[in-house]
């Protein structure tokens, strides 16, 4: 942290605490074309993204930390309202969704925060963010100029915003909270809504203003994001963007490290090279303002995943890794980066870069601050060959897509492409803890339909009946046909994989069976099924026992010994104990043996696993040239996701419980936890 912020922070308290009882003299944000102004300075921002409810609060200020020394100035994150408010008007701020606790953390260690409420966050989690309950409100259509919607998302902002007030969170109150962001992507939306998407976005707009949190707002993906609106880009690159007014900043809320897993597909890795480059390639073109988006994944606990499809891990190939470790070289290398910027920030907030061609691909960008202040970005553009070039009647060599940074005009303290960091070796490792007491239960299929179910004509449509309180629902129906003697039942179980977070009007999407069910080959013809009455019932037996409870779990008749590591049928549950091993490194659970469930430890959640093999394309990666998504993928032929983090935080010293529900069939006797260790 620079000794400008930490003196912004010392007069801010100093203020506040010598004028309790009188006029409140305000730290005072605003903004201006070249910068976030903070207390009459412009700022040249660095931050990154870490969602609090994807790691445990245990390591959040270990996170904080480590992006500091990494050289940020801002933690960024969404704010999550279905983890907020499970319930209408039941809010949960406990554990993971101390949002508090968070932002006081991150107060403590010095950084600034980005709050983006949105409340529509997408990010990959389940329902995009929104409560489920919200489809169910009357009359309601999301993210469009409609009342009950408008309401529902009014109310969550207000509560947001006057808990942040309360706390005095907002930097106009002296805390850490300088910017924040309402709605969240809403450019591709307005392109389908046409006017009555542009009204949505006025209201939204307004309604924020009048919070009145002495901060700025912030739109992304959003062009015509109204005034006093910040319109910012989302990207893996975002040189090419320029705000909708001319005293706007130039902000960059999400330039991608790496980008999301998911289950059957490949692990997207992103040079640190190119994601360097892009960022030099945006502060060369004026911009003031960087979210790494992520700079710690984390992880998608319990049932948080959306997509459908998305990975338990969230990885995102981000500088800090899902358990918590750096990844180098990409830590390292941003963090000179940054060092390198701060070197020129004065020049950069202060002058318009000249732009002067070096070559056919090569340019120079110099700002000069006045005083013989001169900084220049030296950049190639060519995709495969270096090049010389001449600046200021000296000579330099830039490699193939990159820029150099020199802050006196002069000397070169930072090339993106020129990586000194030593690339980090992850391993996972026998932990010596052995899994013991291993008992086994099966779901009695046969028995379904006689507790808790509710029948109807046709097919419904699964969260209509299940309200996302289960992944799983049963359908079951009887059909007069010759497998044996009178009505033989069927019984179908759909599973959700999470529910989908983007696209226009996601509520209205349909889950489960919602197709057609017809039995073939009766009577030389089909029996559709579809119309008749089908039976529902939500979830399994085994989640209506709450084996997963490390009280009740205890109560059940459990198979046990060689028995229960024998079955290796579907829809099984597990239990086993475990003690905590030895020592602080992170901790996983190898589930390479199984197929796919869900994972307990203590009763709390894991997340979903499943042994889905990557397919892809995993050739040789070059860092230049135009990255996208699967240009550079890795893990084909493996599981997608085989390791799953377990919070050490969780664990007791001895008899911690693991129960998994295994829905295809898998070894239980070769499940292990495993230490991650790096070199």
């Amino acid at each position: 942290m620079g000794t400008t912020l930490v003196l912004t922070k010392i007069l801010c308290f100093l203020l506040t605490t010598m004028l309790i009882g009188s006029a409140m003299i305000q730290c005072s944000i605003t903004y201006d074309n070249k910068a976030i102004v903070i207390n009459g300075h412009r700022r040249i921002l660095l931050s990154g993204s870490i969602h609090y409810p994807r790691s445990t609060p245990e390591m959040w200020e270990d996170l904080i930390k480590k992006a500091k020394d990494g050289g940020l100035d801002v933690i960024d994150t969404y704010v999550f309202w279905n983890g907020h408010e499970p319930s209408p008007g039941t809010y949960n701020f406990r554990g993971r969704y101390d949002l508090v606790r968070f932002i006081k953390t991150v107060q403590d260690v010095g950084l600034y925060v980005h709050l983006r409420i949105g409340p529509y966050v997408c990010a990959e989690w389940n329902f995009g963010g929104f409560p489920v309950w919200l489809k169910y409100v009357p009359g309601i259509s999301f993210r469009s100029d409609n009342g009950p919607f408008k309401a529902a998302m009014q109310g969550f902002t207000q509560k947001i915003v006057q808990m942040m007030k309360d706390h005095r969170f907002f930097a106009s109150q002296g805390g850490p909270i300088i910017l924040s962001q309402i709605e969240n992507e809403f450019g591709p939306e307005l392109k389908a809504l046409g006017p009555a998407g542009h009204s949505y976005v006025n209201w939204a707009a307004k309604m924020a203003v009048g919070l009145k949190t002495g901060v700025p707002w912030v739109m992304c993906k959003e062009d015509d994001a109204p005034d006093p609106i910040i319109n910012a880009c989302n990207g893996f690159y975002c040189d090419y963007f320029t705000p909708n007014k001319p005293y706007k900043p130039k902000m960059w809320t999400e330039a991608w490290s790496g980008w999301f897993t998911e289950f059957g597909g490949t692990i997207p890795k992103r040079p640190v090279e190119d994601l360097a480059f892009g960022v030099t390639r945006f502060i060369q073109k004026g911009g003031s303002y960087i979210n790494y988006y992520m700079y710690h994944g984390g992880t998608n606990f319990g049932r948080t995943a959306g997509g459908p499809f998305i990975t338990t891990s969230y990885d995102y190939d981000a500088p800090i890794d899902e358990y918590g470790l750096v990844q180098e070289p990409k830590y390292s290398h941003l963090k000179q980066l940054h060092q390198a910027i701060k070197q020129c920030e004065s020049a950069l907030v202060s002058s318009e870069p000249k732009v002067t061609k070096l070559g056919n691909y090569e340019e120079a960008h110099v700002f000069s601050a006045g005083k013989g202040s001169c900084v220049a970005f030296l950049s190639n553009y060519h995709m495969n060959a270096p090049a010389k070039v001449v600046f200021n009647k000296r000579h330099y060599t830039l490699p193939a897509w990159s820029t150099s940074i020199l802050p006196d005009c002069r000397n070169v303290v930072f090339n993106t492409a020129t990586v000194v960091a030593k690339t980090s070796h992850v391993q996972m490792v026998p932990s010596g803890s052995i899994l013991y007491s291993v008992g086994r239960y099966d779901e009695d299929i046969a028995s379904y339909g006689d507790r808790g179910t509710i029948t109807a004509l046709g097919l419904l449509e699964q969260i209509n009946v299940t309200r996302d309180t289960s992944d799983y629902l049963w359908y079951i129906t009887s059909a007069p046909v010759n497998l044996r003697g009178g009505a033989n039942r069927i019984a179908l179980l759909s599973v959700a994989v999470g529910l989908p977070n983007v696209g226009a009007h996601f509520e209205t999407w349909a889950t489960g069976i919602v197709g057609s069910v017809a039995l073939h080959g009766l009577d030389g013809g089909n029996k559709d099924l579809s119309r008749q009455k089908w039976t529902y019932q939500v979830g399994l037996r085994g989640e209506a026992m709450n084996l997963i409870s490390p009280t009740e779990a205890s109560s059940v008749d459990w198979m046990k010994g060689s028995l229960a590591k024998q079955n290796k049928q579907p829809l099984t549950w597990y239990k086993a104990f475990f003690d905590a091993p030895r020592g602080n490194e992170p901790l996983a659970l190898d589930l390479r043996s199984m197929g796919k469930g869900q994972a307990w430890i203590n009763g709390e959640s894991l997340g979903r696993y499943w042994m889905a093999f990557a397919k892809g394309n995993c050739g040789s990666c070059n860092y230049a040239g135009t990255y996208r998504e699967a240009k550079c993928q890795s893990g084909c032929g493996e599981p997608t996701q085989r390791w799953y983090h377990v919070p050490r935080s969780w664990l007791k010293p001895r008899g911690n419980l693991l129960v998994l529900f295994e829905e295809l069939g898998g070894d239980v006797s070769k499940v292990s936890v495993v230490k991650r260790s790096v070199h």
